[in-house]
């Protein structure tokens, strides 16, 4: 990876803390924006080249960064790690149901820092452009969107495209490749590119969760990525045909 091509914002009101990160990534070369808050992010995404990865901490006075995020998800779909305590675990679940990829405890250790940096930016799907109607049946459905491979993205059958945060986009691809099969949550981490030792098996479910309700006719009733129940339980993705071509 290239990192020199690669722009990072570190967003904590903490400057000790949020300049130890900063001097860090720009020594392996990384382009890195160091912002003190939530308003300070706001500023950023308007004025300057967007980011390629925003690293937020959750606690910060005034606009929290939940609220950050929040706000972030409802603009963007550039992937998100979280600074948080250990202690943290209701934040954690919070920020991932809004969208977080990926958490970090603090103090942050920044070789675990960074390999999160990197399988989260491996995972970021490509921009999407408008592509022509695929033949029907053609490619793997969920229900209504395609799944677009050479774009890391989803599509619908106009080739407009789904946003998808860095880690849905991993987990659908994971399905894909095992139609039918029923999967793990330790199985969908393995394979979704999570770090050893992430054995966070919520992050799971609430990625499911907010993958559900963007492709599933009825999110509480699912038909594409189905709970299984019993022998510890996963979930199983079933293929479809697609949606109907005329209507």
């Amino acid at each position: 990876m290239d990192a020199s091509a690669t722009r990072i914002a570190v967003v904590d009101d903490e400057a000790v803390s949020r300049e130890a990160v900063v001097v860090y990534l720009k020594s392996l070369g990384f382009d890195v924006i160091s912002l003190d808050g939530a308003k300070a992010l706001r500023a950023s995404m308007a004025h300057q080249r967007p980011p390629e990865l925003v690293v937020l901490d959750l606690v910060m006075p005034g606009e929290d960064g939940l609220s950050a995020l929040r706000w972030l998800r409802s603009t963007s779909d550039v992937p998100v790690i979280m600074l948080t305590s250990n202690a943290e675990t209701t934040d954690r679940v919070v920020g991932l149901e809004l969208g977080a990829d990926d958490y970090v405890a603090k103090p942050a250790d920044m070789r675990e820092l960074l390999a999160r940096i990197r399988t989260v930016l491996r995972r970021k799907p490509k921009p999407t452009t408008a592509a022509p109607a695929p033949k029907k049946h053609e490619g793997e459905w969920f229900g209504r969107w395609r799944l677009d491979r050479a774009r890391r993205g989803l599509i619908d059958l106009d080739g407009t495209p789904l946003q998808l945060t860095a880690a849905e986009y991993a987990l659908l691809a994971v399905f894909a490749d095992h139609p039918n099969v029923v999967l793990s949550r330790e199985k969908l981490l393995e394979l979704s590119g999570a770090e050893p030792g992430e054995t966070f098996d919520r992050a799971i479910d609430i990625r499911i969760t907010r993958l559900r309700r963007k492709i599933e006719p009825v999110p509480g009733d699912p038909t594409v990525i189905k709970t299984i129940r019993g022998h510890g339980g996963g979930y199983e993705y079933v293929p479809s045909e697609g949606p109907r071509y005329g209507r």
